[in-house]
């Protein structure tokens, strides 16, 4: 039984310059990691960017964008496990699982994956899941989905556009009890500029109830935290599937204790059938 898949962004593994890695926050989840959780995490790149200025002198990499993301992906990618592997307990090992769009598009693949996540359980470990940026490039990527798209008689292709879809993807595949979404917010909100409009849950009596109140909050939702993010209105779009199977979302601020969201402790947007 996996309890939890928790996803966390890139910029909310930062300090509030972006200038350097929030190790608080990888603290604050590192606690928590623990057999029954999977953790998707984003920042490979962010983190890999900021290395690369800290020992090049303040300059950034140029040319090619694709490029660039490849290179401080594979640069970010070894930061990035060496922090969790810091912050989690050293009874629990730690596993890195870097995945692609084409394996959530395969039958074969994505039981291989579920078979994965769901031994490490059994084995005293935590995967930790990331979006396999250095291998995997924009035109390639658009070439491969489109022609799964004509091979798919109608059925969903996974795109994995960004890590929420993939956490979400991970969590229909286990089965999970929770979803967690980590942001710089503490949710959904009705009016982003008013604190006070924060949507405390999303709930019906029935998951297709729950889909349509979810559609009503995507038209509050404007904006992301970065050039490239997709912003609230795809994370409520990407977790749909995940109501449907019967799985409760949390998304909430990361600077806040996993145990406090899940508990209702501390704020963030609830989303599930009767809650």
């Amino acid at each position: 039984m996996i309890d939890l898949v928790g996803k966390i962004g890139s910029m909310a593994l930062l300090n509030d310059k972006r200038t350097k890695i929030d190790f608080d926050k990888f603290g604050k989840i590192g606690k928590h990691l623990a057999p029954g959780v999977i953790w998707v995490s984003s920042g490979a790149v962010e983190i890999g960017r900021l290395d690369y200025i800290s020992r090049n002198g303040g300059s950034e990499l140029s040319g090619n964008i694709e490029e660039i993301k490849t290179d401080y992906a594979a640069q970010g990618q070894a930061i990035l496990m060496e922090t969790y592997r810091s912050c989690v307990s050293p009874k629990f090992s730690v596993r890195q699982v870097l995945v692609e769009h084409q394996h959530f598009n395969n039958l074969a693949k994505r039981k291989h994956i579920k078979n994965l996540l769901l031994r490490a359980a059994a084995q005293n470990a935590v995967p930790i899941v990331n979006y396999n940026d250095a291998v995997s490039f924009e035109e390639s990527r658009k070439m491969e989905i489109a022609a799964l798209r004509q091979q798919s008689n109608g059925s969903t292709v996974s795109e994995l556009v960004d890590n929420d879809e993939t956490a979400s993807q991970i969590a229909q595949l286990v089965e999970a009890k929770n979803l967690l979404i980590l942001t710089n917010l503490d949710g959904i909100y009705r009016d982003i500029n008013n604190q006070k409009s924060l949507i405390g849950t999303i709930t019906g009596t029935s998951a297709a109830e729950v889909l349509t109140r979810i559609d009503e909050a995507k038209a509050s939702c404007k904006g992301a935290s970065r050039a490239g993010a997709f912003g609230a209105a795809a994370k409520l779009e990407h977790i749909k599937p995940c109501i449907i199977k019967g799985v409760r979302v949390f998304i909430a601020s990361a600077k806040n204790d996993i145990i406090d969201i899940l508990s209702g402790k501390a704020p963030c947007t609830r989303i599930g059938v009767n809650l």
